[in-house]
């Protein structure tokens, strides 16, 4: 490791050795934001349909979006739930793997959907979030006020006894008006131009053998599995702010995530958001882009 990357972390380490207690007390209760996810519990007695023959949840201004592949999505879903295709929203041909889609084409396929401004979207995959959470920070970059992720996804709908489905139903469109926000984006420049900014930290959420092949030199590792439980959920309030703080990473701090191709680095977004941490951001082209630019410096070797 780098002497700038040592110094910082263990800056981070001091700093959050002195705040954590406090933080810990102001979570303890539960997440800032805990709107941010869906309750499988809440949800489920919800599914019936109503006179309309919508799922009931509708009725609330809820849709539903089921983020995994056709064939999954096909086999068994939660009722009345609408499917988009994982990589729905990725460019097919582009220089970087991975790459977005741009804006003007996003958005029929949110419309098409049914996404709205007036809609709550819930979205859930069967990875813990780590599809579902993609789209729910490109929502949250485009403007929308009210997304969340069905907490433990799919797998925790069937351990509960959620109705499965194979049955569809022609849903609505709607019309989405983008209005992306750019402190929810980094890219390489923002990268670089805070490299030396001690109130920004870059985080690799790739597993630690990725990030020892290859990593931005000033980043922390903390691979993005580690915001769960056993039972595939978003570990609680406490244990999720204890775990971020005892790596430096405080609310108080620029918080920039990247992982390989902008997927897994979008959950612990996720995981941040629930906390109320005021400044997070994605770098979507995540080393995709920067490990393969030439230009760009990079380091190997493990993390502390």
């Amino acid at each position: 490791m780098t002497i700038k990357l040592t110094r910082r972390s263990l800056g981070g380490l001091i700093t959050a050795a002195a705040i954590l207690p406090t933080l810990v007390f102001a979570e303890a209760s539960g997440y800032a934001f805990p709107e941010l996810l869906q309750s499988v519990d809440e949800l489920r007695p919800l599914t019936g349909l109503g006179e309309d023959m919508r799922p009931e949840y509708e009725a609330t201004g809820m849709i539903l979006i089921d983020v995994r592949p056709f064939e999954e999505f096909e086999a068994g879903h939660v009722p009345g739930a609408r499917h988009l295709d994982p990589d729905a929203v990725v460019a097919g041909a582009a220089p970087v793997t991975g790459e977005l889609l741009s804006t003007a084409e996003i958005v029929p396929i949110l419309e098409r959907l049914g996404v709205s401004s007036a809609r709550r979207v819930v979205l859930y995959d069967d990875r813990g979030g780590f599809h579902a959470a993609r789209m729910f920070w490109l929502l949250e970059h485009l403007g929308h006020r009210n997304v969340a992720l069905l907490n433990g996804g799919f797998s925790a709908w069937r351990a509960a006894g959620g109705e499965v489905t194979t049955a569809s139903y022609e849903h609505d469109s709607a019309t989405f008006s983008p209005a992306p926000t750019p402190r929810r984006l980094a890219t390489a420049d923002y990268i670089l131009q805070h490299s030396e900014d001690t109130e920004t930290v870059v985080i690799d959420v790739r597993p630690p053998t990725a990030f020892a092949e290859g990593h931005i030199p000033w980043a922390v590792n903390i691979p993005w599995s580690q915001n769960l439980g056993d039972d595939g959920r978003f570990l609680p309030a406490d244990e999720l702010m204890a775990h971020f703080v005892a790596r430096g990473v405080t609310p108080d701090r620029n918080v920039v995530f990247h992982c390989q191709v902008g997927l897994a680095s979008s959950h612990s977004y996720v995981a941040l958001r629930l906390l109320g941490y005021p400044r997070v951001r994605v770098y979507h082209r995540s080393w995709a882009e920067w490990g393969t630019a030439g230009d760009l410096p990079t380091a190997i070797g493990s993390d502390g």
